[in-house]
This record gives C-alpha cells, structure tokens and sequence, in this order.
C-alpha cells in the first residue's frame, strides 16, 4: 500500500512540475477561444448574446492535476459548462509575477467575465478591474470589492473546517493536531480557528486531557516535499490527527501521515480516494453547486459591485466519511450542518480575529 501511494504522489509531482514548467509565461487557454463577441457591459438579461456566446475564463494558481483546490475549482468550470451553455476556458499554474499580465491580456481581448481562484489574486484585481470597467472580475475564494465590476465569491470556509475539526476531535487518541496552511491570511487564520476549536472541544468531551493544536504554515501552495517534511515534525511532536489546507503541500503530508500511521483528514476534495486507509474522511467543497450560481448571476446581470457569499446553507460543502467513522460521529457533523443552515450556530466567537466584511 505504502509503495502503490508513494507512486501514486511521484506522478502527481511529475505532473505538476510539468505543469508549472511549461507555462512560465501566461498560457494560451486551456480550450478553444469562444466565438467573438463585443466587448462591453452585456448581459443575457439584455438579449445581446447566448450565454456560450460570451467570452469567458477562470485563471487558476496551480494545476488541476492537485486533487485539491484547483482540480474543485476546474470542477466548477465544467458544471457551469454543462448546465449553463457556457464556454468558460482556463489557464493553469498562473504565477503571482504574472497575475496582471494575465488579466490584462484576456481583458484587452474583450473578454466579458474574467474568473480567478484564490484570495491571492484579490490585490491584482483591485489595480487592474478600474482599467477595464466593462469586464467583470470575479475572485472565488476573495474579499476584495472596491470597484463595481468586481464581484468575490467567498466560500465559507470555516463552515467546512468546523465539520473537519469534529471528526478529528472524534477520531484522536491523544487530543494531538497537528495543522498545516498555506499561508497566514486573515482567512486561513479563521478556517484553522475553527478546526482547532471543534478538534479540541471534541476531544476534551470524550475525556481527553491536554488536547491541543499545532499550527504552522508552509508559506507555498505546491511544495510536496516541504508537506511532507512537516507533517513528520508534527508526528514527531505528537500529533495522531492531520489537517491540511495547503493545495499540493497536502499530497506530500498524507504521504508522510500514511508513512507514521496517523490519520488525516481531506479538505476541498474527496481526498478519501487518495489512501483510504489514512484519510478517514473529507470535507468535499461542491464548486459545481458554486460556479453554476456565480455564473447564472453574471448571466442575469447581476454579479457586481460586492462579496457574496456561500456556505454550509448553499449547499457548498458535504462530508465524506470513510468506513471508520461511526455513526455518533456522523450524526454530529449532520447536526452541526443544520445548525449553520439554520444560523442557529455562530462560529464568530471562535476567531481569533473579527471579520473583515
């Protein structure tokens, strides 16, 4: 098991190296351009064009080979595709050097929608979307609105890491957690609050003493190899439960998490599939449901000019559960999903910071 896994990583490295090797300037998009439309402030409210007549394209920051972030996002493409009539392209592996140079270059075409996934490419948007008032930019995953043709998408996260840190706090043996990001932004922060709030809380109910957390950041988004290394530091330290929200970072740590024994818990993906004998469930994010809505606004002239949000009530985020969790632990994760649906539960107290919008 442990060879057929280690192969399993290699060639999902190998792909993205290859990946990130082969575009080191702004790619051509991933499928044919969509047929020529005239720039402007269209809608199909207006009657001006089909949606599959708008020109359209989703950035993406890394491959969709990662069976993380990017592979959910590229996910939401094709639903949005299938369901809408849409032909919406995408470029993989866009580097942050090239964040405005690739919106230039599809706003310059005349594109009508400009779609980006992740909160790093929020700062980009906020200096290039004034140049370009007659192209919509949307972040998935951003906070960023300054300007009325700049749309975020903000998936609450931390609804999902809630209902990830229950499950670990159910799984533990030692009240250990150990808990890798990508990087220390505001919204990182409150999704690791979160988790590390219900893992801890759970583990103390079961009469576990000392249940305790330990955070870092890898500072990178694809080093398989730097997962790998801390997820063995964080064993080391005594850790029995992973969590990982890092994109390709998280395929090195259940490597390594596979290698010590410990368990780990999937987050944005089904990441059961990649070691079910380690990832012993996963909190999937359901970007079909997301990209499907964000579009039809767009489509519908009304994506614009603020943040929306998503969460556990949109119906965004579901568990998945491997064959080792028990009933108890599932009945308690659906319980807290209709609490949030409900809004009958506040996260907030648990941040260690207030929200920023």
């Amino acid at each position: 098991m442990k060879a057929r896994l280690l192969q399993i990583v290699c060639i999902l490295v190998a792909v993205a190296m290859f990946a990130a090797c082969a575009s080191p300037t702004p790619a051509a998009p991933a499928t044919p351009a969509a047929p020529a439309a005239p720039a402007g402030d269209a809608s199909a409210a207006d009657g001006d064009l089909a949606a599959g007549g708008f020109q359209m394209v989703l950035l993406l920051p890394g491959p969709i080979s990662d069976q993380a972030w990017n592979a959910t996002n590229h996910a939401g493409l094709l639903a949005a595709n299938a369901q809408l009539g849409t032909n919406i392209e995408f470029v993989e592996s866009v580097s942050p050097e090239d964040f405005d140079s690739t919106f230039r270059q599809f706003a310059e075409r005349g594109y009508h929608l400009i779609l980006a996934a992740g909160t790093q490419f929020d700062e980009s948007v906020d200096r290039i979307a004034p140049e370009y008032p007659d192209t919509i930019f949307t972040v998935i995953n951003g906070v960023m609105s300054n300007h009325d043709n700049v749309a975020p998408v903000f998936p609450k996260e931390f609804e999902a890491s809630y209902l990830a840190g229950i499950i670990a706090g159910n799984v533990t043996e030692n009240g250990q957690f150990g808990m890798i990001g990508a990087f220390p932004n505001e919204h990182m922060v409150r999704l690791m609050d979160t988790y590390g709030y219900a893992a801890t809380e759970r583990a103390t109910a079961r009469g576990i003493d000392g249940a305790a957390v330990n955070l870092s950041y890898a500072n990178s988004w694809d080093d398989v190899t730097l997962g790998h290394q801390m997820t063995g530091a964080m064993v080391d330290a005594g850790a029995d439960v992973m969590f990982v929200y890092a994109n390709q970072v998280g395929l090195g740590a259940i490597q390594a998490a596979s290698e010590r024994g410990v368990r780990f818990i999937g987050f944005s993906s089904d990441q059961n599939q990649i070691d079910p004998e380690t990832v012993v469930a996963s909190i999937v994010f359901h970007f079909d449901e997301l990209y499907v809505w964000a579009v039809g606004q767009f489509l519908d002239g009304a994506l614009r000019g603020q943040v929306f949000q998503a969460g556990v009530a949109e119906g965004i985020f579901s568990a998945s559960f491997g064959p080792t969790i028990d009933q108890d632990t599932i009945d308690q994760v659906n319980e807290a999903m209709s609490a949030l649906s409900a809004g009958t539960l506040d996260l907030s107290p648990m941040f260690s910071s207030p929200m920023s919008f």
